[in-house]
């Protein structure tokens, strides 16, 4: 399969173009939010509030970046677990979110988002966020900066790489993966 380039934000013709298991290179702009940017953006939904940012037809990025170096835009900037938002998803993707890149599995409950609300989960290779950092043009910070790493941070992205884990249709990488291996020699 070959790699394709998309852009943010993304649009629901693209994502729905989008197959479990394709390789992809990311341009534009993404935003980062870990488990502290979540919970605070699902209080303010409940208290009716305006999230600090747009995310409809953007992409989340689950990452806590480290301190740049000098003269480097941004420190290491690898996936964080991503079912540690999984409370937060639905919600997100429901009023917009087109994707999430991260690392592992996601719930039942974002797997259902997704498919009805036509979202993509992407991930990214864990332990190699200096690479990935390479790929990171320009960052700022947009909300929360008193969370330091954890912060909400507008990155702008060229070729950054991802497969897509999870698509729209509900096909994932994961279960594809497991099933290529449940054979007789991995059922004892």
């Amino acid at each position: 399969m070959e790699v394709l380039r998309i852009n943010t934000p993304l649009n629901e013709s693209i994502v729905l173009s989008l197959k479990a298991g394709q390789r992809v290179l990311i341009n534009g702009k993404i935003f980062t939010a870990r488990d502290a940017a979540h919970k605070r953006m699902i209080a303010l939904l409940q208290e009716g509030k305006p999230l600090p940012i747009d995310i409809r037809n953007q992409i989340i990025y689950y990452v806590g970046p480290s301190p740049a170096k000098p003269g480097r835009i941004i420190g290491a900037a690898g996936p964080t677990t991503s079912g540690r938002m999984d409370a937060y998803t639905p919600q997100l993707i429901a009023l917009g979110l087109k994707g999430m890149i991260g690392k592992g599995y996601r719930s039942p409950e974002v797997e259902e988002a997704m498919r009805r609300y036509k979202a993509v989960y992407f991930a990214a290779v864990g332990g190699a966020g200096a690479l990935l950092s390479r790929c990171i043009k320009a960052a700022r910070v947009v909300a929360y900066p008193e969370l330091g790493p954890e912060a909400i941070h507008e990155f702008e992205v060229v070729d950054f790489p991802a497969v897509v884990a999870i698509d729209a249709h509900g096909n994932s990488l994961y279960r594809q993966g497991r099933a290529s291996f449940a054979g007789p020699a991995f059922n004892p």
